[in-house]
């Protein structure tokens, strides 16, 4: 019988007038849809009366061969460059059943000529759409019975417009299904695209790669490299590097002329190569436009079922900040009281009409309320977890210390070795080097406990330390418009209970304009003035942790640095290398988001150069950053630990760690995810590498950890730490860190971004004024003593950087419906390897177990850092979440 879809191709021609049946008409049969290079299948048509036609295709098969079909899922989408025209011409494409052009590729050579075999084609014929909207097509193939084990298949699309390909299955073979995992887009026959070719999900080394596939792996790696030539266009699937030339726009503006990143003079990691023109202002810098390339599958905003996250964040970039602009006039004003802050979670912004209906709402339905009496849409912001539990909770010292431990930027925190404090900069420069902070300050808040000395030997004396990274911005920033900045350090305590107690906090400015040397030691006091400075000096910290926060901890060490081990990995390592398809769900969407981030964020006169306080020279203090701290070795979060001074190694303590801090929320949850992660990894590399000389011997290997070294990373290729990769122990430990930074350290600074900084005095983005005491006039220090609270406001950013960088917050800290977190769904290629599958299972275990041993530790009241009155218990590294803010889950890979 002829399926039913195929008797769409069935045309009534004419009534015959010399065949007969019962009174009937006749009709020609057009098996139209299987135009196959095999040997078409004998048709046996029957007639009926009416329009019951009865039809039975027998496919040819003989005792040589095999009846194969491919069953084809094809994505529903709008992807690509569409016209009614194309959507036209690829209905009639499906319609005589020209769709996709398949090939089966054998894995083995001729025996008789040593050559590749001959593939097997047929044009796949579309079979029906299912409830979730995916298309079926199928093709039938007989496949001789010596064609041997089928070991990738080429893909022609022969519609006008791209195709996104989910999986191809194969059944027919003795053995059982094949299943091939595409995802992926395949552009149209008509772009001049060569064949895609798919491999099957089975993972082989280079050297154990089957002789039939040996040039199709070569070939593709060839094609996704590039020539390094030419502008990328939409639909490319090409990766390479390039330095961050294009943060900056001088041709539209001068103002807007920014240095190059990525070099001897600003270090810093590579990016995606897109290839456009250079600008006529700056020809070292490249122009800018609204589309950045990026190639083809990293782009996920038509693939994911719902894309939730990455549609809102483009849309508030592009429509909501510029209508707040228009809603806020004046952009410095500041807020006037603290209810004026509350009102934008009571009775929010009114936001300016939109011609098209409900656009607001259906842009994101979390922040915009519709006011029923007058039909208005507004902007009204969703009160943080933390200031719904604790409406004070930003106020309190003691919290502001927690928070080094569990908050938004766990990675500051570093224990005091040496006394007194002293800094590595030029003093002919900056000053005298000799910190403000002495030992009589510090003794005097510690009082009762024990002598600087006993406390910097028994590990109690621990700081925030960005004087020395920030001082020489300060004369910079300061000359920038409603900013202001300092160096800055801020000691803490570690008291008998387990937490921290801040002590001090020092601000410096450096010589500037004939003033010599400023810098000052505030600490918290009884005493009403002293008090406010207090308050004011931690403003100013927060401030530069929130920046540091932002640009180094978050940005550079997770988004930006990740970009080269994705870049490496498809140009070095092919789809079939087990070690791409082990890393292959920690890198989808990172390269669109980053792409997204140099348009509208970190881009000159973008979200962080507008609201936060190192103003213009953002990106180039995160180069700085990179420059003096980042090393590879401690990405890893032991490592990371030890460098800080928070922990040292005892093979005898839990994952071989003593912590300093005892009750660490970051570094407790954090060890355990790390030791998960890396058991997965050990599991599945010593799977691959039974014998150790198999990794030294991996020529894309081998070339893929060169190439992040030497490229990716180039800028730091002479540096002695980075590790060497002989063993299978070491590319476990370099595997387990490139999926840490890309799933728990990201999630860890990512995810919790509305909870603390949502209300944003607990950690504003910028400083706008001066301290009071630094050289005050008689009137500001009047004003000062009369109004400290209007001066604290001052200090924090205006309401349009205020609102703008809320709304922001709460779109990156949403997880999408359609989230893929860390261990919960196992990637094809994993599942159809029983052992590997059994060690993702037990991968999956183990972080369901870990669920609720962080429910336990906020359950336990001995635990202060996680455990108290309208205290927010830590779940940033809790691996599982339901969709929204909600302030834990942990995603396998950065792609918000």
């Amino acid at each position: 019988m002829l399926k039913p879809q195929q008797t769409q191709s069935i045309k009534t021609l004419f009534p015959s007038p010399f065949l007969h049946g019962n009174g009937g008409h006749a009709f020609l049969l057009q098996v139209q849809s299987r135009p196959s290079f095999n040997k078409l299948p004998k048709v046996r048509v029957g007639f009926s009366s009416g329009t019951n036609i009865k039809a039975v295709a027998t496919p040819l098969a003989t005792e040589k061969s095999l009846s194969v079909k491919a069953v084809v899922t094809v994505k529903q989408t709008v992807g690509g460059i569409l016209s009614s025209l194309s959507i036209d011409r690829d209905d009639i494409q499906d319609w005589f059943g020209k769709s996709l052009l398949l090939e089966l590729v054998s894995a083995q050579l001729d025996p008789k000529t040593g050559l590749e075999k001959e593939t097997m084609k047929d044009f796949a014929h579309k079979m029906g759409t299912e409830k979730n909207g995916d298309l079926k097509y199928q093709a039938e193939f007989e496949v001789p019975v010596d064609f041997g084990e089928v070991g990738a298949i080429l893909v022609e699309n022969e519609h006008h417009r791209e195709m996104f390909l989910k999986d191809v299955v194969l059944d027919g073979f003795p053995n059982g299904p094949i299943t091939i995992s595409c995802d992926s887009w395949v552009q149209s026959k008509q772009d001049n695209k060569p064949k895609r070719v798919f491999f099957t999900n089975k993972s082989y080394l280079p050297s154990q790669t089957p002789n039939g596939l040996k040039r199709l792996r070569g070939e593709e790696l060839n094609t996704l490299r590039g020539n390094g030539q030419g502008e990328r266009q939409t639909g490319d699937r090409i990766y390479d590097y390039d330095v961050y030339n294009d943060i900056g726009d001088p041709d539209s503006d001068l103002d807007l002329e920014r240095p190059v990143l990525g070099g001897k003079q600003h270090p810093y990691p590579r990016r995606g190569r897109t290839g456009r023109p250079r600008c006529e202002k700056d020809p070292s810098s490249e122009t800018r436009s609204s589309l950045f390339y990026v190639p083809r599958d990293e782009e996920f905003s038509e693939v994911k079922t719902l894309t939730f996250s990455a549609k809102t964040v483009y849309s508030v970039l592009h429509a909501l900040l510029p209508s707040l602009e228009t809603a806020i006039v004046d952009s410095d004003l500041g807020f006037p009281y603290f209810t004026a802050i509350d009102s934008l979670f009571n009775e929010g912004i009114n936001m300016p009409p939109l011609t098209k209906q409900g656009f607001w709402k259906t842009l994101i339905p979390r922040l915009i309320k519709a006011v029923r009496d007058t039909g208005e849409d507004v902007l009204r912001f969703e009160p943080p977890e933390t200031i719904e539990r604790d409406k004070f909770f930003w106020f309190r010292d003691e919290e502001f210390a927690r928070q080094t431990l569990a908050g938004l930027n766990p990675y500051s925190l570093q224990l005091v070795t040496e006394w007194p404090l002293k800094s590595t900069l030029d003093p002919e420069i900056y000053g005298p080097p000799e910190s403000a902070i002495t030992t009589e300050i510090i003794e005097c808040e510690i009082k009762g406990f024990v002598t600087i000395g006993e406390a910097i030997k028994q590990k109690k004396l621990f700081m925030l330390d960005y004087h020395d990274l920030l001082l020489p911005y300060v004369e910079k920033v300061r000359k920038l418009k409603g900013t202001t900045l300092y160096g800055s350090r801020t000691l803490f305590f570690l008291t008998p209970s387990g937490t921290l107690r801040p002590l001090a906090i020092e601000l410096t400015r450096p010589p500037i304009d004939g003033k010599p040397q400023w810098k000052r030691v505030y600490s918290p006091s009884w005493h009403s003035t002293e008090c406010w400075l207090w308050r004011i000096a931690k403003a100013h910290v927060l401030a530069h942790d929130s920046g540091y926060h932002q640009l180094v901890s978050h940005w550079l060490r997770t988004h930006c640095c990740t970009e080269p081990y994705i870049i490496a990995t498809n140009r070095q390592l092919s789809t079939m290398h087990p070690i791409y398809r082990l890393l292959n769900p920690h890198f989808r969407y990172t390269m669109e988001i980053n792409a997204l981030a140099r348009l509208a964020l970190i881009n000159a006169g973008g979200i962080i150069e507008s609201s936060f306080s190192p103003g213009k020279y953002s990106m180039e203090f995160s180069s700085v950053a990179y420059d003096k701290q980042w090393r590879f070795d401690q990405e890893a979060l032991p490592k990371d630990l030890i460098k800080r001074g928070l922990a040292v190694e005892d093979p005898s303590a839990p994952h071989g760690l003593k912590l300093t801090i005892e009750d660490y929320p970051f570094a407790n949850d954090g060890l355990v995810l790390w030791d998960t992660i890396k058991q997965w990894v050990t599991d599945y590399v010593n799977h691959y590498y039974p014998n150790p000389s198999l990794v030294d011997s991996d020529k894309e290997l081998q070339a893929w950890w060169s190439e992040i070294r030497n490229v990716g990373h180039g800028d730091k290729k002479d540096e002695p730490w980075w590790p060497v990769l002989e063993t299978p122990e070491d590319l476990i430990e370099i595997i387990t860190t490139i999926v840490w930074v890309a799933s728990g350290h990201h999630a860890a600074v990512n995810f919790g971004q509305y909870t603390f900084a949502g209300y944003f005095p607990n950690r504003p983005t910028i400083a706008r004024i001066n301290m009071p005491d630094e050289n005050p006039s008689k009137e500001n220090w009047k004003f000062f003593l009369q109004k400290p609270e209007a001066v604290l406001l001052t200090s924090f950013p205006s309401q349009i950087q205020a609102t703008k960088v809320m709304a922001i917050l709460d779109v990156l800290s949403n997880h999408s419906p359609d989230e893929e977190y860390l261990g919960d769904i196992a990637e094809p290629s994993w599942k159809d390897d029983p052992v590997i599958n059994a060690a993702f299972e037990k991968f999956n275990g183990r972080l369901k177990e870990f669920e609720g041993i962080v429910d336990e530790r906020n359950a336990n009241p001995d635990l202060s850092n996680r455990n108290g009155a309208g205290m927010v218990p830590y779940e940033l590294l809790k691996p599982f979440s339901e969709p929204g803010v909600t302030g834990k889950g942990v995603p396998y890979s950065i792609s918000i």
